[in-house]
């Protein structure tokens, strides 16, 4: 039997975090970045709708939403599109733009969707170097060539949690060709509340030459519905809405999104939950001799160099204790070191009470 033949592709595929652990129960997973408190109860009451129309299209558009994001964020509806998830988003930029003679820029240790929907169109992807995990703005401007068309930086950065400043940002764009497009993610922008830090829409709504991308995932906890928007001139807009696929974001998740853009109290709370339960965790690994960046995401990168035991050691006692950390080899390249995400109170609790355990 002659199978036909398909394009072959050298690249090494997204892992997601592990969800579970074979022959355990009640398993904690701290490995993607999730919302420690679930949906707002304003998306749970539109979950429990039994008059949704599951049975008709939803609308291709995502009118009602984008009418939301508009009014909520101050930004031009037209200039909104929505997607099944960020890293739809990314995808349809990465079409848009590339092709198999040009260059995309992404720093050393960053988010993986980046790259892989870059080498899927064939586009070359150049690494910038990092400064003690910090994306460089002088390492990104010197890989610059005549073949360059993307930048890719998210802030604050997935694995790393550290971020770029105000200031850092707008030196970045003006240092570059106009030419160039800065693709900035602000995945757990809603989480940031550092004096020196803006968000990329903040900064750059009215540029022409900047596309900022937004998700539902993290913060919001809607994670499973898939629903991600981005920001740029209508132009680009315009020719994403060419391309992007018919009926790419479901009824529910729209609705879901809707009425989470609502709450601003659920909000509010997670964000006064994340940054009291990180700094509890953080200080309790710190004893430990177990470093990681200051609290910024709802994530810590955990830097085991300096203790008595290796990460890997340290991710294999937690997996028996029923508790799934993300290892940061797999894919970003990163050796001894583990991400954390912020779980709820009890996750935590338990977190902490299983890595006491594993050093004493």
């Amino acid at each position: 039997m002659t199978v036909p033949k398909f394009k072959k592709f050298k690249i090494e595929a997204y892992k997601p975090g592990k969800s579970n652990i074979a022959k355990i129960r009640n398993v904690i997973k701290l490995s993607a970045n999730e919302s420690a408190l679930g949906v707002s109860p304003r998306v749970k009451k539109i979950l429990q709708n039994k008059k949704l129309l599951i049975s008709k299209y939803p609308d291709g558009k995502a009118k009602n939403l984008r009418k939301e994001i508009s009014k909520k964020y101050k930004c031009d509806f037209e200039k909104i599109i929505c997607g099944a998830g960020s890293d739809e988003i990314i995808q349809m930029i990465c079409q848009l733009y590339l092709k198999p003679s040009d260059e995309v820029i992404v720093p050393q240790y960053s988010f993986l969707m980046y790259r892989i929907y870059a080498q899927i169109v064939g586009a070359k992807v150049v690494f910038s170097k990092e400064e003690n995990f910090k994306v460089s703005i002088n390492e990104i401007i010197k890989k610059v060539t005549k073949k360059t068309k993307l930048i890719f930086i998210a802030n604050p950065n997935n694995p790393t949690g550290t971020y770029l400043s105000r200031a850092e940002l707008i030196d970045l764009r003006m240092k570059l060709n106009k030419n160039i497009l800065l693709v900035l993610d602000d995945a757990y922008f809603e989480y940031m509340k550092n004096k020196d830090y803006k968000s990329g829409l903040d900064l750059f709504k009215n540029k022409d030459n900047v596309v900022v991308i937004r998700t539902f995932s993290k913060i919001y906890g809607l994670a499973s519905l898939r629903v991600g928007w981005g920001h740029g001139p209508k132009k680009i807009i315009s020719a994403m809405n060419l391309i992007r696929p018919p009926f790419n974001v479901n009824q529910v998740a729209q609705m879901a999104a809707i009425e989470a853009l609502k709450d601003r109290n659920f909000i509010n709370q997670s964000v006064k939950h994340n940054i009291i339960e990180a700094n509890k965790v953080r200080n309790v690994l710190e004893k430990l001799k177990i470093l990681s960046n200051e609290v910024t995401a709802n994530f810590l990168l955990l830097n085991f160099d300096k203790c008595k035991f290796s990460a890997n050691y340290v991710f294999n006692q937690l997996q028996s204790r029923g508790i799934i950390l993300r290892s940061t080899e797999d894919g970003y390249n990163i050796k001894n070191k583990l991400r954390l995400t912020i779980g709820s109170k009890k996750e935590n609790k338990r977190f902490i009470t299983a890595i006491k355990a594993i050093f004493n």
